[in-house]
């Protein structure tokens, strides 16, 4: 070879690794422009909500702390779209009766839905009565105190959703409010009463989220999934589970979705749900029997039965869903707004349009910009999932919130989606363990346990001292119950420090000067 050749070689030897370096660099560039599209959609989300509050203010007096409370509201709502709203979603995921580029779709549709439709025209600004607001030395510390309660509330919110921990949103702005309350009056500004009920919720829901689901659950397999003729047993079974889910949705979506425009008497919905249930259950039932023609005598082929109730129900979480807790992000800051612009305190106060629309398109926005991370842990991470055991999960919200909304007990819906997760994977693991008690149950003879070794048969007992399984992730769980613990102290906490850092730097010179 020439030295011609050589340098020739060389020279494109170099220009292909030029090439490849250029092309690591306009690799590593897409990508981190992709890891920052959704922080640069939301910053152009807030900024457009402060520029609508600049606009609905008209720079009168306060002008300054509207727009800020409007953008805090703003962040606030999407961190509710990226946390919460994995609890309803995150089960049809899980299951794989919805992709999570669908799931995110049908959840910002009927998130917004539910809180432009039903989100009500009246909010109580201060979140459940949880700080007396005739005890607060001014609207001015009122104000102050809202403010902080609000961003503390969408920090702990950010934070938690950045490790993956889904965490009630409502318990976070109550914390909020706690804290920002105290720091402006004091302990005796709070209602400890209904502080007391709030702590009573962290195990009221969970527990009665796991236990409804479980026992679905055990129906179901019991009378379906156990027995030899599963498909004849779905044709009889699975049309009176979906009524019963129709019927318990329908009742629910009086009593929470439309809670804020009508409140709905407890006997009134259950009438309504029950006439649903038997409407659906007449219309189900030809639908599943020609369904299940030609299908496999397979736990597969009866979980088939299970995707579109799975599908509905999780939209219609989400509708309910939106109805609600849009005012976790509006209610501190239509306080703010309406004590501002009418110049006196106001606990309760008519939702401004454009607040409500900032408190639906942000619960929108951060679903799609954040939200699949969230849902695709809270749909894999506790327990495996197939669409019967979605099913359940769904089914369980819907119930116990019924029964609770009847007792009078206050619950989470993130507690309930996350304890009937548990529920369910919790039952999943005894019955595999005790595989015995499984088979007397159905009705069928306990198969030997065959040593893969020797091909004999072993003892029960040693079976199930080797194959014991653990089919919910204790990690995940502890962590979890870590974050709904903390919740409330560390969002009071923030709110608190928030509002004595803005009481500092002299908030008040951007209030109107009698208040």
């Amino acid at each position: 070879m020439t030295s011609g050749s050589r340098a020739l070689t060389m020279a494109k030897h170099k220009l292909d690794k030029d090439l490849k370096r250029v092309e690591k660099l306009e690799e590593g560039t897409q990508a981190h422009a992709m890891r920052m599209l959704p922080a640069s959609l939301a910053l152009v989300f807030l900024v457009l909500t402060g520029m609508a509050a600049l606009l609905v203010s008209g720079m009168g007096p306060g002008w300054v702390v509207i727009v800020g409370a409007a953008v805090v509201g703003g962040y606030m709502a999407m961190n509710i779209g990226a946390n919460d709203v994995a609890n309803n979603m995150a089960p049809a995921v899980g299951s794989r009766a919805l992709t999570i580029g669908v799931a995110v779709v049908l959840a910002a549709i009927f998130e917004a839905a539910g809180a432009i439709i039903a989100g009500g025209a009246v909010v109580a600004t201060v979140s459940g009565g949880i700080i007396q607001p005739d005890l607060l030395p001014s609207t001015a510390h009122f104000i102050t105190g809202m403010l902080a309660a609000l961003f503390a509330a969408a920090v702990w919110l950010n934070v938690a959703t950045a490790f993956g921990a889904p965490v009630s949103t409502t318990h976070s702005i109550v914390g909020g409010v706690l804290g920002g309350g105290i720091a402006m009056a004091g302990f005796g500004v709070a209602d400890w009463s209904v502080m007391a009920r709030i702590v009573a919720s962290w195990v009221i829901s969970p527990v009665m989220g796991g236990v409804i689901a479980a026992g679905f659950l055990a129906y179901i397999k019991f009378t379906i999934l156990f027995r030899p003729d599963m498909l004849t047993q779905a044709q009889r079974r699975v049309p009176l589970l979906v009524a019963i889910m129709a019927g318990a949705f329908a009742a629910y979506l009086l009593i929470k979705g439309l809670e804020r425009v009508w409140e709905v008497p407890i006997w009134l919905a259950l009438i309504f749900g029950m006439g649903v249930g038997t409407a659906t259950r007449a219309i189900v039932k030809p639908l599943i029997v020609r369904r299940v023609q030609g299908l496999e005598n397979r736990r597969s082929s009866v979980s088939e039965l299970f995707t579109v109730p799975v599908i509905f129900g999780a939209c219609l979480l989400s509708f309910a869903h939106g109805s609600n807790d849009v005012a976790n992000a509006i209610g501190p800051l239509t306080a703010i707004y309406t004590s501002i612009v009418e110049e006196e305190m106001v606990a309760r106060a008519e939702i401004p349009i454009w607040t409500m629309v900032v408190g639906a398109i942000g619960i929108s926005a951060g679903l799609l910009l954040y939200g699949p991370k969230l849902i695709r842990s809270v749909g894999s991470k506790i327990t495996k999932l197939n669409r019967v055991r979605a099913f359940c999960v769904t089914l369980s919200a819907a119930i116990t919130v019924i029964i609770a909304s009847t007792l009078g007990v206050p619950v989470s819906s993130t507690h309930i989606a996350i304890g009937a997760l548990f529920g369910v994977g919790f039952l999943r693991e005894y019955v595999y363990n005790n595989r015995d008690l499984g088979a007397v149950l159905s009705l069928e003879p306990p198969q030997p346990k065959i040593d893969p070794a020797t091909g004999e048969a072993i003892a029960t007992e040693k079976y199930f001292k080797a194959k014991h399984r653990f089919l919910v992730r204790r990690g995940y769980a502890i962590a979890i119950v870590t974050a709904w613990i903390v919740t409330v102290p560390a969002t009071a906490l923030m709110a608190a420090g928030l509002a004595l850092g803005l009481q500092a730097i002299g908030i008040d010179i951007f209030l109107p000067s009698n208040l």
